[in-house]
C-alpha cells in the first residue's frame, strides 16, 4: 500500500485538491481526498506541495516502431509493399527496449497510442500501451485500439514512386472504399452462414482485420492534415457508418465550426518543427485552442519520432501560450486523450479504480524548467529524480 500526501492534485475529474492525498493499493487508486490517514503498513511519499497529475498520454505516435539512431534495421513503421495492409499489428513491430521508452517515462508520459505510419492507405492496427516494461504483451492497455488509415500526400507519394494505385487523392479514397466494401461483404457472408461452417467465406486476413471497424469496436484513425483530406475522411466514414478520429487535423482551425457540428474528436499535432510539405503550410499552435473553444474534444500528440514523447507537455504548453485554456491543454494530454482512444476506464485521471499512473512535478509541466520528480506506473515508482 502507498500513500502520496501533501500534493496539489489535478485529478482531471473535478476540482484541484490542495494538499491532497492519494491512496494506492495493488497498482490501483483506492482513494483521492484532502486528507487520508496513512495505513500502518503504507509506504508514504510526501509530495511537498508539488503538482500531482495523471500520467500523460500521447494519443498518436509511433513509439518503438522507428528505433533510435539505427536506420533501416530499426525502421518498422511502414510496410510499403501494398497500399492496404489492414492485417498488420503494431505489437509485432514495437521494440520496448528502445531508449525512447525510458525517455518518455522520465518525461512523465506513461501511456502511448502507437502504431503504423502513413505510407499506406490502410496501415494496420494501433495499440495503447504503457511506456514502462520490457515485453509488449505485458504493457498493453488495449489492443487493437484503432485501425490506421491515411489521406493526403503520403500514400500518393509512396505509390506514385511504385507506379501503382493510389497516385491521387481520389485514388486514396477509392482504395479505402474498396477495402471497406470488401470487408462489408465478407461480414455479410459470415453472418449469413451462421453456424454452418461449410457456408463461411474463404478466409481473408485483410477483411478479417477490418471487421472490428465495421462493428464499431474500434475507429478508423485517420491521418489527415489538409481541410479537404479531413472532409474526405469524414465522408468515407459516413458512407460505411464507422467511427473515426481525426489525427493531425492540421487545418482543423480553418474548419472548426464544421468539425464541432460533426461531433468528432481531433488529435492535433505535431505542432513543433518545420512545414516540410505543402499540406503543413497552415500548421500553427493556435489549432488546439480554436478547436476546443468551438466545442471539439481535443487531444495533443507528438507523432513521435517526429517529436520525442517527452516534448508532449511542452506542446500542450505552447497551445496554452497560443490561447488554449491551461486546464483544457492539460486535459488534452491526459483525460481527453484517454477518452478519445477508448482507455479512460484505466488511465487519464486520478480516480478510484483506475491504474495508479501518477506524475509528481517540480514546477509545472508546461514550463521549460518544470521537471518530473517522481513517476509511478501501476503504483510502482519507476523514476525518481532524487
Amino acid at each position: 500500500m502507498l500513500l502520496i500526501k501533501n500534493g496539489k492534485i489535478y485529478t482531471m475529474a473535478g476540482e484541484v485538491i490542495e494538499n491532497g492525498c492519494i491512496l494506492v493499493q495493488d497498482g490501483k487508486i483506492v482513494e483521492v481526498a484532502p486528507h487520508i490517514d496513512a495505513p500502518a503498513d503504507a509506504e508514504v511519499i510526501d509530495a511537498g506541495g508539488r503538482m500531482v497529475i495523471p500520467g500523460m498520454i500521447d494519443a498518436h505516435c509511433h513509439l518503438g516502431m522507428w528505433e533510435t539512431a539505427i536506420g533501416f534495421e530499426g525502421d518498422d513503421g511502414n510496410e510499403m509493399t501494398s497500399p492496404v495492409t489492414a492485417q498488420l499489428r503494431a505489437i509485432d513491430g514495437i521494440n520496448p527496449m528502445d531508449k525512447s521508452f525510458q525517455e518518455a517515462l522520465e518525461g512523465g508520459v506513461t501511456t502511448a497510442c502507437t502504431g503504423p505510419g502513413s505510407a499506406n492507405v490502410i496501415g494496420g492496427t494501433f495499440v495503447a500501451m504503457k511506456t514502462y516494461g520490457d515485453r509488449v504483451d505485458d504493457m498493453i492497455i488495449k489492443e487493437p485500439v484503432a485501425m490506421k488509415c491515411a489521406f493526403g500526400e503520403n500514400p500518393k507519394r509512396v505509390y506514385n514512386a511504385q507506379k501503382k494505385l493510389p497516385t491521387t487523392r481520389m485514388g486514396t479514397a477509392a482504395v479505402i472504399r474498396e477495402a471497406l466494401m470488401k470487408a462489408k461483404r465478407y461480414l455479410a457472408a459470415i453472418e449469413q452462414a451462421g453456424d454452418d461452417m461449410s457456408k463461411l467465406p474463404a478466409f481473408d486476413m485483410q477483411s478479417e482485420a477490418l471487421l472490428p471497424v465495421l462493428r464499431k469496436e474500434i475507429p478508423l484513425k485517420a491521418h489527415a492534415h489538409r481541410a479537404d483530406a479531413i472532409f474526405t475522411s469524414i465522408r468515407v466514414a459516413r458512407e460505411f457508418a464507422v467511427n473515426i478520429t481525426l489525427d493531425h487535423c492540421t487545418e482543423g482551425h480553418l474548419i472548426a465550426h464544421h468539425l464541432a457540428k460533426e461531433g468528432l474528436p481531433a488529435i492535433v499535432g505535431p505542432s513543433f518543427g518545420h512545414r516540410t510539405k505543402y499540406e503543413l503550410i497552415n500548421k500553427t499552435f493556435d489549432t488546439p485552442g480554436i478547436l476546443q473553444r468551438a466545442g471539439v474534444k481535443v487531444a495533443i500528440c507528438t507523432d513521435s519520432p517526429v517529436n520525442p514523447l517527452e516534448s508532449l507537455p511542452l506542446m500542450a504548453g505552447m497551445a496554452a501560450a497560443a490561447g488554449m485554456d491551461r486546464m483544457e491543454a492539460l486535459k488534452a494530454i491526459t483525460i481527453n486523450a484517454a477518452e478519445i482512444i477508448g482507455i479512460a476506464d484505466r488511465v487519464g485521471s486520478l480516480e478510484p479504480g483506475k491504474d495508479a499512473d501518477i506524475v509528481i512535478y517540480d514546477g509545472h509541466p508546461f514550463q521549460v524548467e518544470g521537471k518530473t520528480w517522481k513517476v509511478l506506473v501501476d503504483g510502482e515508482v519507476v523514476f525518481s529524480r532524487e
